[in-house]
């Protein structure tokens, strides 16, 4: 079946709904409509299309799980970008579980996976929370555009392959689950930001870098075996689909969005630190991404929405006069500014009788340590379970960066959260002001 779109359309994401003979609907697709003329008075929000890649199953195989003879759990390291969308991550239903449980536990017990659950109930895919249009951008273009913001819409397929894809815009937007990225697709957005474009970035784990090969139809991530499995790791390590924090990669998440998702990584999930406040504690009150929010010194915001998590980035830090301040050796840029924080794990922890639940162990906390130190004691494995998750702002060359460094920001724009959105229309009008 073919259908061509109108040349009239308007630009914006579109949903498709797949029908049986019964007009049951059984699938839905998505295709974006591009603007045909920049305005640098709209936001242009891209979606991260490598991530909801990595989540989709669609065919029995993703970056987490699958058939594969060589690598834990079978997850596959090629996948097709030609696939049809997995059930969930293009529409859900009024209600369906967000990724964070509801409520923090009030007793000691096994971890739940409420999404898993709801989603093993209702015919939808594994993941469908943790990656997708439906969980993540579409709620954000639909609260901006209720607040009057115009949003134009690309892919990270065009920013990889379009080294002018932002130019023409003010303030590019990243929200939601942002995890899989090229080198090119960051190359994109440093030139932006250097030549003075504004980045506002609502999203968390920076985690991996990776590459598209036979021209994008493919996307290739051996993640914790790149160095033993993939190609490219004794040629041409920089390429490597690995963390971008290896020294072989040796390209920090933080010199393009302020944060690193090593030093982060979950909070509120599952068995990661399930009664965290959800929320960030604010530092730097006087900051303008605070004007007029009333917020002060050791204020937290967003944990009535469940904002913090479920993964979040961070910085290596340490406290100067109750401050938290960079330390700079992990590719913060000179002068960012952490505005506010929360802290975060690497390990699941709990009771014995119930690490028959827990999903993934301390598994990022040795993986962390295996790059970061290396070195596996209980020690370092321990200190290597640290993390935080942060609001900074930095300047960089003649433009600027915002990051909210979590994955379920958007969340409080869904629950109207007051300070989240108060937050997020400072960093946006302030951006599109100074175009």
């Amino acid at each position: 079946m073919q259908w061509s779109i109108p040349a009239d359309a308007e630009q914006g994401g579109y949903i498709v709904e797949i029908l049986d003979g019964a007009d049951s609907v059984i699938g839905h697709h998505l295709f974006i409509v591009k603007a045909l003329r920049k305005r640098a008075d709209a936001l242009v929000l891209v979606a991260a299309t490598s991530t909801w890649a990595a989540y989709n199953d669609w065919g029995g195989a993703n970056h987490y799980f699958g058939l594969h003879p060589g690598t834990p759990r079978g997850r596959s390291p090629l996948l097709s970008a030609q696939r049809p969308w997995a059930r969930g991550q293009v529409w859900l239903p009024e209600g369906a579980p967000r990724c964070i449980n509801a409520t923090r536990p009030r007793k000691p017990g096994p971890a739940r996976y409420e999404f898993i659950e709801w989603a093993s109930l209702n015919g939808y895919a594994k993941y469908y929370a943790l990656a997708g249009w439906a969980s993540f951008e579409r709620p954000f273009l639909v609260w901006a555009e209720q607040q009057g913001y115009t949003v134009h819409i690309l892919t990270q397929d065009d920013l990889h392959h379009d080294r002018h894809a932002l130019e023409g815009y003010a303030c590019a937007v990243f929200v939601g689950h942002d995890e899989y990225w090229t080198r090119e697709m960051r190359d994109h957005v440093d030139a932006f930001v250097e030549e003075g474009g504004k980045v506002a970035r609502f999203a968390g784990n920076f985690m991996w870098q990776i590459r598209l090969e036979d021209e994008g139809r493919r996307q290739v991530a051996y993640k914790y075996d790149a160095g033993a499995l993939d190609p490219v790791a004794a040629t041409e390590p920089h390429r490597l689909t690995g963390a971008r924090e290896d020294p072989r990669v040796n390209h920090p998440g933080a010199t393009t969005f302020g944060v690193n998702a090593l030093r982060g990584i979950y909070a509120s999930f599952v068995g990661m630190a399930p009664r965290s406040p959800r929320g960030y504690t604010v530092f730097r009150p006087k900051h303008w991404a605070f004007m007029e929010t009333g917020l002060g010194y050791a204020d937290m915001f967003g944990g009535e929405a469940n904002i913090f998590g479920y993964e979040v980035d961070g910085l290596e830090y340490t406290f100067v006069d109750g401050l938290p301040e960079p330390l700079y050796t992990d590719g913060a840029p000179c002068g960012l500014q952490i505005l506010a924080m929360g802290w975060a794990t690497n390990a699941e922890h709990g009771r014995s009788e119930d690490a028959y639940s827990f999903m993934l162990g301390d598994g990022d906390a040795r993986f962390r340590a295996s790059i970061l130190a290396p070195d596996l004691s209980d020690a370092s494995i321990d200190l290597h379970s640290r993390g935080a998750g942060m609001v900074v702002h930095f300047h960089k060359g003649r433009g600027e960066v915002f990051t909210a460094a979590t994955c379920e920001w958007v969340h409080g724009l869904m629950q109207a959260d007051i300070y989240t959105v108060m937050i997020t229309k400072n960093v946006l009008e302030r951006f599109l002001r100074n175009m």
